[in-house]
C-alpha cells in the first residue's frame, strides 16, 4: 500500500490482494438494519461487544426500501495500521505527514479531463439509495460519512467537512453542524445575505481527502481549504468539476454526489421519537428537536457506485478523527518547546477524549515535570481531551497490553495523578453530567487527568526492560575450492 489511491476504488484495489483486509459480501441484505447487523463483529470498541477490529465489508448487494440493491463499504479506516497504510506510511508518522501537508499545501484544480470521471444522474429520491439504518430506535437512514463541501460567502474559503445528515424524505436531508465550525459560519453568513447556502455532500472519497476532511480547526484554521491539504497528503491536487443545479464545486472522483441548498427552514431530526442514531462514543445519540433543512437538487453517481458509511461506534470513526488530533496535539507541543515522540488517540475515546503521548528519554530531573506540565497543557487545550496517559519511549503506543503493563509497574496513584477539575469537556460523553458528579458546575463539563507512566528520572536505573540476546550463528562454512592437479 506505498501508493498513494486517487480515488475509493483505487483503495480498495491495493487492499485486494493483501490477506484479511478486504471482506466482499455477496448476499443480499437489507439497508435497514441488515448491513449494520452483519458488520458489527468487526466494528470494534466503543462498538458493544462481541467485536473487533477487522477488515474492511464491501457489501456487493444492499437493498434499500425501494429500487435496486447497490454496493455499501463500511470498515475502509477500522484499524490505524491500515488507514495509514493506504497514505503509504504507518500510524506513527501520518500525523507529521498531516503537519506538512498543512505547512505546505496544494490547492484543488478544475478537473483537466472531465471524460475522465464520467457521470450519471440518478433521480433525485435519497429514499432509493442504499443508506443503512443503524438499529431500530433510529430516527431513519442516516448519511454517517458525507463530506459536505461549500464555500463561506463572506471569506471565499472552502470547507470540507463530515457531518450526520438524516434522510427526510426524496429530496430533504437534515443536518447537525457543530456550532461555531466552519460550515455553521458559512450558513450564517449565506443566511445574512438572505439566500440559502450551496453545497455538496459527498459520498466514497479517497483517503486523503477524507482523512483531511476530519481535522480539527486547531489543525485547519478556517482560512485554509482542507481540499489543499489533502491535495499535498495525496501528492497531486484535488479535481473539481462544477455542479449541475448549484453554484458550488464537487469533487470529481466521488462515487455520489447530492447537489443542494442548506436553508433557513428547520425541521425534527426525528419524527419518529427522541433518539437519534449511535454516536461514536459507544452510546445512543439524542435527536434534536430542530435542525437546517438540505434540499436535494440533484444526485449524481460514477457507474456502479459505492456508498461509504461508518457504524457510529467503533473503531473506524474513531481513527478517523484521532490522526487529525495527534497531528494538532503534536504541533500544540512542538510550539511549547517540549516536544513528544508521539501521540496516540485512542479508539476507546473515540479519538479524542483519551490521549497517549510518548516522550523522549529524561535528560534529568526537570524533565519530570516538564512531562506533567505539557499533559495538562493538552488537556487545557483541547476541550474533547479528557485523560492523558504518558509512557516512556520503550512502550509501544499502539499495543493496549504494553500501555496497560506500563500504568501497572509505572504508576502511583498519590505520586502520578494529576486532577484538573470542572473544565469544559463534551456533552457526548454520558458522565459529563451534574447528576453524575456533583462537583461539576454544568452538564457537558468534566474533571480531567493525566496519567504519568514515566519512570521518574532518578530511578531509571530500576526499569530497564530485559532484551533477548540473539545467539551468535556462525556461518555455513563454504566447501573448499579443488585445488589445480
Amino acid at each position: 500500500m506505498s501508493r498513494t489511491p486517487v480515488d475509493l476504488r483505487h483503495a480498495l484495489a491495493t487492499l485486494d490482494p493483501l490477506p484479511g483486509e478486504l471482506v466482499r459480501v455477496a448476499t443480499e441484505l437489507p439497508a435497514r438494519y441488515g448491513v449494520s447487523a452483519h458488520y458489527a463483529r468487526w466494528a470494534g470498541a466503543p462498538a458493544a461487544p462481541p467485536t473487533g477490529a477487522g477488515p474492511a465489508v464491501l457489501f456487493d448487494r444492499v437493498r434499500p426500501d425501494h429500487g435496486p440493491t447497490r454496493a455499501v463499504l463500511m470498515g475502509l479506516y477500522g484499524t490505524r495500521r491500515r488507514a495509514a497504510g493506504l497514505l503509504g506510511c504507518t500510524p506513527a508518522a501520518l500525523p507529521h505527514r498531516l503537519l506538512d501537508a498543512v505547512a505546505a499545501p496544494r490547492p484543488p484544480v478544475p478537473a483537466h479531463d472531465p471524460s475522465r470521471w464520467p457521470r450519471e444522474t440518478l433521480p433525485v429520491d435519497l429514499t432509493a439509495l442504499p443508506v443503512p439504518v443503524l438499529t431500530d430506535e433510529d430516527a431513519g437512514p442516516y448519511l454517517t460519512l458525507g463530506a459536505v463541501l461549500a464555500t463561506d460567502p463572506d471569506t471565499g474559503v472552502r470547507n470540507l467537512s463530515v457531518h450526520r445528515m438524516c434522510v427526510q424524505g426524496p429530496d430533504s436531508l437534515t443536518i447537525w453542524m457543530v456550532p461555531g465550525r466552519d460550515l455553521e459560519l458559512a450558513y450564517q453568513a449565506a443566511l445574512r445575505r438572505g439566500s440559502p447556502l450551496p453545497v455538496a455532500v459527498h459520498l466514497g472519497l479517497c483517503p486523503a481527502v477524507l482523512l483531511s476532511s476530519c481535522c480539527p480547526t486547531s489543525l485547519v484554521p478556517p482560512d485554509l481549504d482542507e481540499l489543499a491539504v489533502a491535495g499535498a497528503l495525496a501528492g497531486q491536487p484535488v479535481e473539481l468539476l462544477q455542479c449541475r443545479t448549484v453554484d458550488t464545486e464537487f469533487i470529481a472522483h466521488a462515487e455520489y454526489v447530492i447537489e443542494g441548498e442548506l436553508l433557513p427552514d428547520r425541521a425534527p431530526e426525528s419524527r419518529h421519537g427522541t433518539v437519534a442514531t449511535p454516536e461514536f462514543l459507544g452510546y445512543q445519540g439524542r435527536a434534536h428537536p430542530a435542525l437546517p433543512l438540505i434540499r436535494v437538487t440533484a444526485i449524481t453517481a460514477r457507474e456502479s457506485p459505492i456508498l461509504q458509511a461508518v457504524s457510529g461506534p467503533g473503531h473506524e470513526q474513531s481513527v478517523l478523527l484521532g490522526f487529525g488530533m495527534e497531528a494538532a496535539v503534536l504541533d500544540v507541543l512542538r510550539r511549547r518547546g517540549t516536544p513528544a515522540l508521539a501521540a496516540h488517540c485512542h479508539t476507546a475515546g473515540g479519538g479524542q477524549l483519551m490521549v497517549v503521548l510518548q516522550w523522549p528519554a529524561k535528560r534529568g530531573p526537570e524533565d519530570d515535570v516538564a512531562v506533567r506540565v505539557a499533559a495538562e497543557a493538552v488537556l487545557e487545550q483541547f476541550r474533547m481531551a479528557k485523560l492523558v496517559l504518558c509512557v516512556d519511549d520503550d512502550v509501544d503506543i499502539e499495543s493496549d497490553q504494553d500501555l496497560w503493563w506500563a500504568m501497572v509497574t509505572r504508576f502511583q496513584a498519590d505520586q502520578d495523578l494529576r486532577v484538573l477539575p470542572d473544565r469544559e469537556g463534551f456533552p457526548l460523553d454520558p458522565s459529563q453530567h451534574t447528576g453524575y458528579s456533583p462537583s461539576l458546575s454544568a452538564d457537558g463539563r468534566t474533571a480531567k487527568a493525566v496519567f504519568d507512566c514515566t519512570v521518574p528520572y532518578a530511578q531509571r536505573a530500576r526499569f530497564i526492560r530485559p532484551r533477548f540476546t540473539e545467539p551468535s550463528i556462525p556461518a555455513p562454512r563454504r566447501p573448499a575450492a579443488p585445488r589445480p592437479r
